[in-house]
This record gives C-alpha cells, structure tokens and sequence, in this order.
C-alpha cells in the first residue's frame, strides 16, 4: 500500500503554526530567568515542556522530541519540540517537528513514538487531540495520526493523517499515546485507552505496513477499578540472568489511590514484568513497581537503540503547587538517560547511560570518611551543577540517618539524601527547601542489599534538579530542587549516631550545550 501524501495546503498551513510557535519559544526565551535551567537536562529554550517522544537513533543522530506549550509556563495546546545528538554528550536544536494544523490535532500534537520502516523511512505516530466545541469540558476526540521525517536530517516533520480513529463506541474520550515496534516481520501498536465502564486498558494492534492498522487485543487491563485510564503505555523484552526472555509493560496509571509509600504523587508510573507471546494477553508475574521513587517523575517512554539496549527518558513532571519555575519563561524538564536492564535479582534497573561519563570534567576523590555523632561536615564550599559518588556502609555505622545535603544555602534551605536505618529506605527529603513543594519520598532496599551492608548512591545536582540512583539504578529518585541565591554547600551528615563513608568521589560535570 503506497503511503498517503501530503497535501500542499494542509503542508503550507502547519509551516506556519510551526513558524508561530517558533516566535512564541524565542519570545519567552528572551527574558527567561536561568537561575535553575539545567546545564545537563533537556529543556525547551522557553515554554512547558513534558512527555519524552518520537525517541529514536537514525542515520548517526539521536533524537528526543518533547511535549512542548511554546505560548507560556503552563500546560497548554501541545507541539513537539525537538533536540538532536551525535554523541548522546553535546546536543543540539532542531526546529520545533509539529505544531496543531488539522482538524485532528487541532487542540494539540499528544504523544507518541518513531519506528524506522524496512524503507528506511522514519515514521513517527502520536495522538491528535481535538476538543468537541472547541472548549475544554465539552467533551474530546483523540485519534493515533502517523507524519514522516521529510529527509534523513530529520529537520522536518510531513504530518500524513490518520491512521487509527476515535473508536467512539468503545472508549469515553481517552485514547492515546502510540508506542510502535516490530517483531518477527509484523508491526504492533499499542494504545492507552479508557473504556465506556472507565476502566484503563492497553489495546495491542498490528499492521504489515506500518499504515493499515487493525484491531488485535486488549492486551492488559489494570485490575484496580480505580484507575480510569493507562497513560503513555511502554512493552518491550529484556532478557534476564538466565537467559530468558521477559516482557516489561509500563504505564502511568491515572486515578490510583496512595497507600504507604506508593503512589504519592499526583499520577505515578511504573511497570510490571511478565510473559507474552502474540495473540495472548499479557501475564504479569509482579506487582506495579515504579520507574521512580522521586516527587518529579511521569510518562516515561524507551526505545531499543540499535537492538543492543533499551533506553528511557522520563519527564520530570512539576505537577505540585507552588511551581516558581513558572515565574522564569521555561517549565520542565526530561531525565538523564537511562538504560534499562534486568539484574541478577530479577528486578528492573535503571542507571544512567554510558555516556554520562563523558561529561566528567574531573575526578575528584575524598576517599574514606568517618563521621562522629551528629556530625556535618562541609566537603564542598559552593556547587549547583556536580556528580557525587557515595557509598554508605551501613554495618560500621550507627547513625539512624545519614547522607548528605546539597544545595545547602545560608538561610537553611538543602535538599537531603540519606539512608534512614529505621525503616531501611533510601529517603529524599525536601522538607527544609524554601521554595516550591515539600515533603520527602523514598526508595527501598531489599533484603540482600541491606544484608550486604554498602549502598551506593550516585547524586546527580543540576541548578534545580536531584537525581539519585541507588545501587546502580535498582532504585532512582527524581526531584525539583530550586536552592536560595548564594554559595550552595555540600555536607555530609550523621544523625543520632556515627556514619562511615566507604568511598567518596566527586565530578564537575560539563553542560550539553542546550543552556
């Protein structure tokens, strides 16, 4: 089946919302405020940004599209920005990929994925979102709409329409957020979709041309009835210690209830491992895990580079009040890289990707230390951008926290990293910043990492972010973090009793060349 074309019209008409949208990023980007814009982390030049999207490696460049409000600080009529790499180390803009320009998409461009065809053609697929009378609460229709890359530059985007309607008499309004991969010769598509009885469901389709698409399955529904809908739905294999093959199927489930320690932030995702073969449903064999234990993180998507690893970049979602990133002409911004493995011990891990390192402008190692009895100790006098290596040995301590605090200003606000050997979790506690959301959240550890007694922590500080990877990635913790003006001190702390620091390095990261 030859692919349908472009019409001129249509074309000319999204050239010029795109050109619209450029002005509105740059007029933001003028007077925007860089006291926390990231150095390592993507962000748009100005404007809300959200979903990762269309993340794909084609003909020698990575490339991350983002959710993209080019028009202000919050949520709004969605467009994909675009960023793009030879390296995965030094980034460059591309000119934003979509813009709302047909009467599918016309109250915004919802997320999706790219897939590079046996043509070698890059086909990107996302949801047209259109709002029924043109105003929010009216109602909406959301249908999965394919475009093209337009050359291997990948500079431009041609939209070719739809490919999947509204199923209208299946699902009440949500219905969204393509993922799109190929096995054993057929395509497959899945869809997150909400049905007429509000249940969230994933829908599994296949095609033979990446342009026909039918109906195969429901492919899981989420058990809860609680939760409505199944958000940014993610399916891929990964082969574990033994050689098996076993399936991870994310989502980002809408209308779950907290209870302890899950679920704690305004909508949360995670995953379940399982089996599935083509034409079965999809048999979990665990609980919900999330991706990310941190305040600040949603709707992530993986993509396979090169069938060697499966890469994810999630959103660091400011979904809580109050947001002062807001108040700077930019909002939001992705996650490092991560490359998703499953470990000896059967669980997912993600740590940060190879390339990371090559950021390292130094190394800088402390060695050991020990620290007595409600100790803190300064190590470095000023940092908002640095990678801290730390490894906390828990069987010759004795403090009931210890960590470290980073940061750290003169009025008091920090942002603290610790282990609390009460209740055997890593713990990220924002409970003294002086701006944006409080409160604390953690990472557990299990059984055999606690009996081995080290936990390694691996800090990331950008200007207003912490990223915490925890033994290598088997846990992770993603948070905002907007220190006061002035030095920002890095202390190592021990509470209600001794701490000792197995092994302390340090590294001054370089930026990626968005800033």
């Amino acid at each position: 089946m030859n692919s349908p074309s472009p019409q001129s019209a249509a074309a000319a008409k999204h050239e010029a919302a795109l050109l619209r949208a450029e002005r509105g990023v740059a007029a933001l980007a003028q007077s925007r405020n860089d006291r926390w814009y990231p150095a390592f982390h993507i962000a748009s030049d100005g404007g809300w940004i959200n979903d990762p999207n269309g993340l794909c490696y084609y003909h020698g460049r990575w490339h991350v599209f983002y959710q993209l409000h080019p028009f202000g600080t919050q949520w709004g009529p969605m467009h994909w920005g675009h960023v793009s790499s030879a390296d995965m180390v030094t980034w460059r803009r591309e000119p934003i990929a979509l813009a709302p320009s047909l009467q599918e998409d016309r109250d915004g461009i919802f997320s999706g994925s790219a897939a590079v065809g046996d043509d070698d053609v890059l086909r990107f697929y996302y949801t047209g979102h259109r709002l029924l009378n043109g105003v929010e609460g009216a109602g909406k229709r959301e249908s999965q709409l394919m475009a093209q890359a337009h050359d291997e530059n990948v500079e431009r985007l041609d939209k070719l329409g739809v490919v999947i309607p509204y199923p209208n008499d299946r699902v009440d309004e949500d219905f969204r957020d393509p993922k799109v991969w190929k096995m054993d010769g057929i395509w497959y598509m899945i869809v997150g979709a909400r049905t007429l009885e509000h249940r969230g469901q994933i829908w599994l389709y296949s095609s033979a041309d990446m342009i026909t698409w039918t109906f195969a399955q429901v492919l899981f529904e989420h058990p809860d009835p609680n939760v409505f809908m199944l958000e940014c739905p993610d399916f891929f294999p990964l082969t574990d210690a033994r050689g098996e093959r076993r399936w991870i199927l994310g989502f980002s489930a809408m209308g779950a209830e907290h209870h302890g320690f899950m679920n704690r932030n305004v909508n949360n995702a995670g995953y379940l491992i399982g089996s599935w073969t083509p034409g079965t449903t999809f048999e979990p064999s665990t609980e919900f895990r999330p991706w990310d234990c941190g305040h600040n993180f949603y709707a992530p998507q993986s993509f396979s580079a090169d069938g060697k690893r499966q890469i994810l970049y999630g959103w660091m979602s400011p979904s809580s009040e109050p947001n002062p990133m807001q108040e700077d002409g930019w909002c939001g911004q992705l996650t490092l890289p991560r490359e998703v493995t499953l470990g000896t011990d059967g669980d997912v891990h993600t740590a940060p990707v190879e390339e990371m390192r090559r950021l390292r402008a130094d190394d800088v190692a402390l060695g050991t230390i020990d620290l007595l009895r409600n100790e803190e100790r300064v190590i470095v006098d000023d940092a908002r951008t640095l990678e801290i290596d730390l490894v906390l040995d828990l069987k010759r301590s004795t403090a009931e926290r210890m960590g470290i605090k980073v940061h750290a200003t003169n009025d008091g606000d920090h942002t603290y990293v610790a282990y609390d050997d009460q209740i055997g979790r890593v713990v990220l506690d924002r409970r003294a910043t002086a701006r944006g959301d409080r409160g604390y959240r953690t990472a557990p550890l299990d059984a055999a990492e606690l009996s081995h007694g080290l936990v390694n922590l691996q800090i990331f500080l950008d200007h207003g972010s912490v990223e915490v990877y925890v033994n290598d990635g088997h846990q992770v913790l993603s948070s905002y973090s907007f220190p006061s003006p002035g030095p920002c001190r890095v202390i190592l702390t021990a509470e209600s009793g001794t701490a000792h620091i197995a092994e302390l390095t340090l590294h001054h990261l370089n930026g990626i060349g968005l800033d």
